[in-house]
């Protein structure tokens, strides 16, 4: 629980949640403030294989689905996972779809002030 008591997602800038389990792969934006998931996409029922590759892909797909719901910019929350490998992968691949995400915020874990 500590990671959510540093990183928090509103309206404005949601939280972009990664989730890497022993299967699956998932991605969320979620506004902390109205305790909403504004957009999603995962691997879940696609038959791919949990690799850096798949992650590339899960990214665009989740950047998409965040521009078609209005988010652009968002706050990334590893879920505790080291930013590398497959994480790096979504998120670079999100950034190449449009979301814009503060450099800073992604490798420390900790709260921007702005």
């Amino acid at each position: 629980m500590g990671i959510r008591r540093k990183i928090r997602g509103s309206a404005s800038r949601p939280r972009m949640c990664i989730a890497i389990t022993g299967k699956q792969m998932y991605v969320q934006f979620v506004d902390d403030d109205n305790g909403v998931t504004l957009a999603s996409a995962s691997t879940l029922g696609k038959g791919r294989s949990k690799n850096v590759e798949t992650a590339g892909v899960l990214g665009r797909e989740a950047a998409e689905a965040a521009l078609a719901k209005g988010v652009k910019l968002v706050v990334v929350d590893r879920g505790g996972h080291k930013f590398a490998g497959r994480v790096r992968a979504i998120v670079d691949s999100a950034v190449a779809a449009g979301l814009v995400i503060k450099t800073s915020d992604v490798g420390s874990g900790k709260k921007k002030s702005s």
